[in-house]
């Protein structure tokens, strides 16, 4: 027994570990941490455990215009830009790989808001700080030679329901606008009737009045820069209410000598009417109230032929000053040392922190916004309180949660792809099918367990019952590898992994059996078992690499086909086989030699069914 008890050894020692790494979800030393939420602390796929599943394709174009194919590196960097990007937001483990030539694969087991994942990959590739000015003038370009009429009467009805995309300067739309129910709380809602306002009324009681409508009639060249006007002016509140504040977003127009102002949004009081050049507004005093409620009351404010003059735009616009993703060192979440609030920390390098130096003196003291943008959608527009020179600063909000901040600070971080992508497939799997998936997948695997065990020490009695050992030994190892590797168990992989089962068995069968052939022929039981290993072992050898080798064909087509499936299925097959090779030549061997030292060892009959006519006179 002094011989084998090294094996033993580190057989036990191996079975210890594994236990112990399965039986805490959570594994730590120094660096190396394994953890998860699922049975075990295993890494469950996409179909076992729901998720979100994306594609993306990466958009790049010649000087022409044409599409062309990007290099094997860019897609190389965008792979590890996005796994970093979704990795430091801590939305789980992703599996993220590329397709073909210009694809690339991104799941994520478990994460329950796709709709953040999405944005935390982005799909462009440019990060840029702006200075938002608020309350802006800007001339407008129109004057009375393109002004055909004005009159003063109720906006016209729609000639349809058509809804219409928002004028681009050259389109004509409703935009919702003439059929608006304008509150002075700065809700709108879509109403088929005329325009109309509640008045003061902070209560839905509050009695609605007719609107008075300053109609006016541009020519074809006024009506162009009029929808530039309306368009700039949606944009501008639009990036206000983003920016959390307020300004007028206002048209400035003189009316018989009189400066009035109306408004674009909330309220909506500027519209086009369908398919003409004319322009219905309703002015709004300084009160930002309307200034008649009806026609007569209008008329008789600019009488029947008002001379107009469209004088300028007040509303938010955005100032590009140069200050990119490439002027940015650093950015991390952390929390504020007085308040212990989540912040956002940045940090420009040289030329960035000069230019950052520049932006915030200016915006400092002002109502002004540092708004920052990635992949031109607006990311945050934060107040400046003070000029910061030194390149380093830190954002705050009151709606900062610690995932919001390490969200923004992880996208200020990875600041651009390396190439412009978009989501060409999206697919949510649901975590209850996957639930449900995976309990069959167990329920499966331990009645074809239990069954191989019965078997086994049915019919081959004491070896059988060493090989139920042996295989209980190789399940608690092989899930062991899985959650140390870690391996990313899909259903195809617990298929591969209950396949393998059947594989340790067949490899113990054929030990037996030459077993078997020993013990007729006369041979003690130590050396039939030893005998037996070496003469099975060349099947075994040739039969399990042969496996391995299909393996790995089938991992590498699959991997560069974008099988994940396959995949999954190839390598969790390979290590199982790996593992059940050990089971055999290893731990079976072992304790089946330990078992030969004892007093079974007299009872032959017990090591093998070959009939008691078979065995040595003797040993019966």
């Amino acid at each position: 027994m002094r011989r084998y008890s090294k094996t033993l050894v580190v057989i036990v020692l191996l079975v210890l570990v594994a236990a112990l790494a399965l039986g805490f979800k959570t594994v730590s030393i120094g660096s190396f941490e394994r953890t998860g939420d699922n049975v075990l602390g295993l890494k469950l796929g996409l179909d076992l455990q729901g998720g979100s599943h994306l594609v993306y394709q990466a958009v790049l174009t010649n000087d022409a215009g044409e599409r062309i194919a990007p290099t094997a590196d860019q897609m190389d960097s965008l792979r590890r830009i996005i796994e970093r990007r979704v990795n430091e937001t801590g939305l789980g483990e992703p599996i993220i790989q590329t397709l073909g030539d210009d694809r690339l694969l991104v799941q994520m087991p478990g994460v329950g808001d796709p709709q953040r994942a999405k944005a935390i990959i982005g799909e462009t590739a440019q990060l840029e700080f702006k200075h938002r000015q608020l309350n802006v003038p800007v001339e407008v370009d129109l004057d009375a030679s393109q002004i055909v009429s004005v009159t003063i009467g109720e906006f016209p009805e729609p000639a349809s329901t058509s809804t219409d995309e928002l004028i681009d300067g050259s389109e004509t739309s409703t935009a919702s606008l003439p059929q608006t129910t304008v509150t002075t709380s700065a809700e709108t809602s879509t109403d088929a009737g005329a325009v109309s306002s509640t008045g003061s009324g902070t209560d839905g009681d509050a009695p609605e009045v007719e609107l008075s409508f300053l109609l006016v009639e541009f020519t074809d060249e006024g009506a162009e820069i009029m929808d530039a006007v309306i368009l700039r002016m949606l944009e501008s509140a639009l990036a206000a209410a983003v920016g959390g504040s307020s300004p007028p977003n206002q048209l400035q127009v003189d009316i018989n000598g009189d400066e009035f102002r109306t408004m674009t949004l909330p309220s909506q009081f500027v519209a086009r009417v369908q398919g003409t050049n004319i322009f219905g507004m309703a002015l709004l005093s300084t009160s930002g109230r309307p200034l008649a409620d009806n026609i007569e009351g209008t008329r008789a404010l600019f009488g029947d032929d008002p001379e107009v003059d469209f004088v300028e735009i007040y509303g938010a616009f955005d100032e590009d000053v140069g200050l990119t993703g490439d002027d940015l060192a650093r950015a991390y979440a952390g929390t504020h040392s007085a308040s212990g609030l989540p912040i956002v920390n940045i940090e420009f390098n040289g030329e960035g922190a000069r230019r950052f130096g520049e932006l915030t003196q200016e915006i400092a003291g002002t109502t002004d916004l540092l708004a920052i943008f990635l992949d031109d959608e607006e990311l945050i527009a934060p107040g400046v309180t003070q000029a910061i020179t030194g390149g380093a600063a830190f954002i705050q909000g009151r709606d900062f949660t610690p995932d919001r901040a390490r969200d923004i600070s992880q996208l200020l971080e990875a600041g651009r792809l390396p190439i412009p992508i978009e989501l060409v497939q999206e697919r949510d799997v649901d975590a209850i099918l996957g639930a449900d998936s995976l309990r069959k997948s167990v329920i499966a695997g331990l009645i074809g367990l239990a069954l191989v065990l019965v078997f086994m020490v049915a019919y081959y009695r004491v070896p059988g019952l060493v090989a139920a050992v042996a295989l209980i030994i190789y399940g608690v190892l092989m899930l062991a590898i899985f959650k140390i590797l870690p391996v990313t168990l899909t259903l195809s992989g617990l298929a591969a992994a209950i396949l393998s089962v059947g594989m340790a068995v067949d490899a113990n069968i054929l030990i037996f059996e030459r077993m078997k052939d020993e013990l007729r022929a006369g041979r003690t039981l130590l050396t039939s078992i030893n005998i037996g290993f070496n003469r099975a072992w060349p099947a075994i050898r040739d039969g399990n690499f042969s496996t391995l080798i299909t393996c790995a064909i089938l991992f590498w087509f699959a991997d560069t086909l974008g099988a994940t499936v396959v995949q999954g299925f190839a390598a969790t097959l390979a290590i199982g086989v790996m593992v059940s090779m050990f089971s055999a030549i290893v731990v079976s061997r072992t304790l089946l030699r330990l078992v030969a030292t004892t007093a079974l060892a007299s009872r032959v009959s017990w090591f093998a069914p070959i009939g008691k006519k078979f065995l040595p006179e003797g040993s019966r």
